[in-house]
């Protein structure tokens, strides 16, 4: 097998109180490389998420820093991220193996997982794996078979494959997010579809899914979403779909785009939003009572699912209507 070889930096790399990270570690006879980003208001008193963020094959740590990007969002909701390195496959092409090839990328995010909880405060509890392509399919391959450490995974341009199928043996209710393009020509959207009934069958959700109409905010990405919502999962989980018609092989909001990207949703801003409901014993509850959310005056009315204004405070499906168009579903706990 031909080994990858890295320059490893030696120092951090500090601006405006984050720190970005370049390490590795070594594993199986290889010094596997990552690449780790600190929030500035990270505090090692404070038991903090993790979000791993894989890159697609031919990708690397440091393009998938910027092309899918969570600093900012981690700058304010204070999570660690870890963007590991692939190495490279037959082709001479960097991958996450997922069943079909000799390395154990399961084991070497096993130990990076298990070096970072030494050396930072990480809530176990709290601990995300979100990739594309490539990526996304080693999430899917996370929630199969490190399910004991995975509370979420979410997937852009990615799919679980047949062998993961036959071979994924969760032992939670796993909150699942894809987000995939219609007219994505290197994973196809039928592919993504056995996966996501999958995961909506495992949970127990709703067989029937509730869909949103995203607002097309942005006229020339000649794209819009739906956003696919399979409810009521055991403990409080959801599978969910941000389906991008006309959608590319890319990520929603990029800074980087490639193909058709939209941007009448943010992926990353999307993922964490999904993820932060969650922890990996389900819906995290929260004290926040709906009173308090309607001053939030972004919130233009509240509705149920049958479309009428409400305040009510049962265990309920609610419809979050802003001022800038957008509708965000809330499960809101009494």
């Amino acid at each position: 097998m031909r080994k990858l070889l890295f320059i490893l930096l030696s120092f951090p790399i500090i601006g405006f109180g984050q720190q970005t990270i370049s390490d590795s570690i070594f594993y199986n006879n290889v010094y596997r490389s990552y690449i780790t980003y600190i929030p500035a208001i990270y505090n090692s008193s404070q038991a903090t998420p993790l979000l791993i963020n894989l890159h697609g094959r031919t990708g690397t740590a440091y393009g998938t820093m910027w092309h899918a990007d969570f600093r900012n969002i981690a700058d304010t909701a204070n999570f660690i991220i870890v963007h590991p390195q692939g190495l490279l496959d037959s082709s001479g092409l960097t991958h996450w193996n997922y069943g079909q090839t000799n390395v154990d990328d399961i084991g070497f995010l096993n130990s990076l997982y298990f070096h970072l909880i030494s050396n930072y405060n990480i809530d176990v509890n709290r601990v995300f794996s979100v990739g594309m392509s490539n990526g996304g399919a080693m999430s899917y391959y996370l929630a199969c078979d490190m399910n004991n450490k995975i509370a979420a995974i979410a997937s852009v341009t990615g799919a679980m494959t047949s062998y993961q199928h036959f071979s994924c043996n969760p032992i939670h209710p796993t909150p699942v997010l894809e987000i995939h393009g219609t007219e994505d020509t290197i994973v196809s959207f039928n592919a993504i579809i056995p996966g996501i009934l999958y995961w909506r069958d495992y949970n127990n959700c709703d067989l029937i899914a509730d869909t949103t109409v995203i607002p097309d905010l942005v006229l020339g990405d000649w794209s819009t979403v739906e956003h696919i919502v399979y409810n009521e999962g055991d403990n409080g989980v959801t599978t969910e779909l941000f389906k991008v018609i006309n959608g590319g092989h890319s990520w929603p909001g990029s800074n980087l785009p490639s193909g058709t990207t939209n941007y009448d949703i943010n992926a990353s801003a999307e993922i964490w939003k999904f993820f932060s409901k969650y922890d990996i014993n389900g819906l995290i509850s929260t004290s926040t009572s709906i009173d308090e959310i309607i001053k939030d005056k972004r919130i233009v009315k509240i509705t149920d699912i049958l479309g009428r204004e409400t305040t009510t405070k049962k265990n309920t499906l609610l419809f979050y209507i802003y001022n800038d168009g957008t509708v965000e579903k809330k499960i809101v706990l009494k």
